[in-house]
């Protein structure tokens, strides 16, 4: 005769109770044929569910040795135990411990899950089973739904899902009513007469009196184990019946497929019965992430409308002046700035448009109304340089350049002072400057993001004609360079300084870089944008440690459950699967919300017509995605690694 299917030497199970050792088992030898059907009696507190534990792997034995089929249990790692438990043993619990979110189908079909069993072999043996324990048309109903005879039926159906070699049952009848503990009796005879081993868990004599074998055990020691029967040895039984029930198993990848689905879909069933706790958990998420892409739109919108305020200015310009600096004495000394040096600059490919510019300040008068202003002699590139637009009438050209035309082009300030009063249009009227007339061709449109003179009046005739009528100089005040799109302009500022010196023989000029003034302004408005972003990531991160106490209340919450699915099988990869993507799908949710809640908030913003929006960019969309996906991962890692480390006996325990 062959080895036991379970043989126990000298087994000893101890708990810490403070500073002392309290044994539960001492020393149990005990070997179990298979096919046999043993009950283990025995009073409350006498050690018997201690015992059925380390025979089912939910418990480890602090001294002794357990082997199962030969295999010593105290050289498995966790991965060995668990796969013995899903392969070998089945387990039928006093309180049933379904789980909640589950149909009857459902739970019964668990085992087969951690198996690798296909979907469809798992529904169909699922539906077999619960046929025979005369569950079919409760098939769909969750555990609070059945009463406890159908949940202990639907329990031992679970345990019979894939196969196993052993029933465990502790204390099966213990929570039913007579007729049905009888039933659930009836079925347990019927799986040990097909050849399974069934080992019953009981104070009742009555249930014991149905094994073949009575093994009575008190203060963590047998003190009685016979047979009620002379059957011929159960092994030949087991051994003829065990070759047909074993069910092919599904590749590797599709085991893995198929326990990655049921973990997700787990999830996904955990966070609808408990949506509350899901929405308060994503919140801080929800936050963070609105916050950082709002943020960002917000800081981009300002940098655009920065740049559009410098480009009112006249974007990408360089301006070059006589002299060394702006408080350089000898800059008026200076005649060298010609309009040949315009006309020089005019032909480079850098250039996009160059205006001559001189300016002298002048008495300005409208009927009985006068007033100072700054006269600007440019050319008719000059509007085009600086960006300027239209409010009326129409700019002066290159012709009224050529032919010393007393033609002016006014701004908003100068025709609120001179023609305020007056009925119709300004335009075709005629002012003096000093002592030259010009008729008014039109008016521009108040410049944005000036800096100072914004209350100046201005006025701007062809550089000629300020030239020969009010300066009586051919020397220029300035030159203005709009440097191409697709140019640098500190290149651009370079190329103008070598060729300038060169037709100078030195350097008598300066330039003024607007470019230098833009970079300045979106600089400081990155840094608030930055500093405001992270204070959003802050928000993310205490988000992140909400997203970690939630999950560690939910471990806590659902430590029962982790103890089924260990003892029905689950590994503990399968265990941190479940949470760890529980909280990864809490982030990434959280996280559209967030995004959606940021542009919510921008529609509502544009609504106000403000005349700023806000500049979402697909980079720190998708950035605040990942970030949401790292921080499930990152902070919901601790929580999930300690639900699949914990022992299996003590969750059960828990639950």
């Amino acid at each position: 005769m062959g080895e036991p299917l379970l043989t126990l030497k000298g087994v000893r199970r101890d708990y810490a109770a403070g500073e002392d050792r309290l044994s539960a088992l001492n020393g149990i030898d005990l070997s179990i044929e298979a096919g046999d059907m043993v009950a283990i009696v025995g009073a409350s507190g006498s050690g018997k569910s201690t015992l059925m534990n380390i025979l089912g792997c939910l418990d480890r034995p602090t001294a002794g040795s357990y082997r199962i089929n030969g295999r010593e249990t105290a050289e498995l790692d966790a991965g060995e135990l668990a796969a013995l438990r899903r392969e070998h043993f089945g387990f039928v619990f006093q309180r049933y411990h379904l789980l909640g979110e589950l149909t009857a189908r459902g739970n019964v079909e668990v085992p087969a899950v951690y198996a690798g069993a296909g979907a469809g072999r798992r529904r169909a043996r699922a539906d077999a089973l619960l046929e025979r324990l005369g569950l079919t048309n409760r098939a769909g109903h969750r555990p609070g739904q059945l009463s406890g005879g159908q949940q202990q039926r639907v329990s031992i159906a679970r345990a019979l899902m894939n196969d196993p070699d052993v029933i465990l049952a502790d204390e099966p009848t213990g929570a039913l009513d007579r007729r049905s503990g009888e039933e659930v009796l009836r079925i347990l005879d019927e799986l040990n007469a097909e050849g399974r081993t069934v080992v019953i868990v009981t104070h009742d004599p009555v249930v014991a009196s149905r094994a073949r074998r009575i093994v009575e055990i008190s203060d963590g020691v047998i003190i009685s184990d016979r047979r009620t029967d002379t059957a011929a040895s159960p092994r030949a039984l087991a051994a003829a019946s065990m070759a047909d029930r074993r069910a092919p198993k599904a590749s590797a990848v599709g085991a893995a497929t198929g326990r990655l689905r049921e973990a997700f879909r787990m999830a996904l069933l955990a966070m609808n019965a408990h949506r509350l706790r899901a929405l308060l958990t994503m919140l801080g998420i929800i936050i963070g992430i609105a916050s950082v892409v709002c943020v960002v739109a917000l800081g981009e919108g300002s940098r655009q409308r920065v740049l559009a305020n410098i480009s009112s200015l006249g974007t990408n310009t360089l301006e070059v002046f006589a002299g060394r600096s702006f408080g350089d004495v000898r800059s008026a000394k200076i005649s060298t700035l010609v309009v040949a040096d315009a006309d020089a600059l005019a032909g480079q490919p850098y250039v996009a448009a160059v205006t001559p510019t001189v300016s002298s300040s002048a008495v300005v008068r409208y009927g009985s109304k006068e007033a100072n202003a700054l006269v600007n002699g440019v050319s008719e590139r000059y509007f085009a340089a600086r960006g300027t637009k239209l409010a009326q009438g129409r700019f002066f050209s290159a012709a009224a350049v050529d032919d010393f035309s007393q033609e002016a082009v006014i701004d908003e300030n100068t025709r609120k002072t001179l023609f305020a009063d007056e009925a119709g249009s300004p335009l075709g009227r005629v002012i003096l400057i000093g002592k030259v007339l010009a008729r008014v061709v039109g008016i521009i449109q108040t410049q944005q993001g000036g800096f100072g003179g914004s209350q100046n009046l201005s006025i701007y005739l062809p550089y000629t004609t300020v030239q020969a009528r009010l300066l009586g100089s051919s020397s220029l005040r300035s030159i203005t360079i709009r440097v191409a799109d697709d140019v640098s302009t500190s290149l651009a500022e370079q190329a103008v300084t070598t060729l300038l010196t060169q037709r100078h023989g030195g350097k008598d000029f300066f330039i003024l870089n607007t470019d230098d003034i833009r970079r300045t302004i979106t600089s400081t408005t990155e840094t608030l944008t930055l500093l405001v972003a992270v204070i959003a990531v802050i928000s993310l991160l205490v988000g992140g440690i909400g997203v970690m106490n939630i999950m560690l209340v939910s471990v806590s919450e659902r430590v029962g459950e982790i103890g089924v699915r260990m003892a029905v099988g689950a590994r503990r990869s399968d265990i941190l699967q479940q949470f760890l993507i529980e909280a990864i799908l809490v982030c990434l949710l959280g996280g559209v919300l967030g995004i959606t809640l940021a542009l919510g908030f921008g529609a509502a913003f544009d609504a106000f017509d403000t005349g700023f929006s806000l500049i979402y960019s697909t980079k720190s969309i998708v950035l605040a995605v990942l970030c949401s996906s790292a921080i499930g991962i990152i902070f919901g890692y601790l929580p999930a690694r300690n639900a699949s480390r914990l022992d299996p006996v003590v969750a059960l325990a828990a639950g």
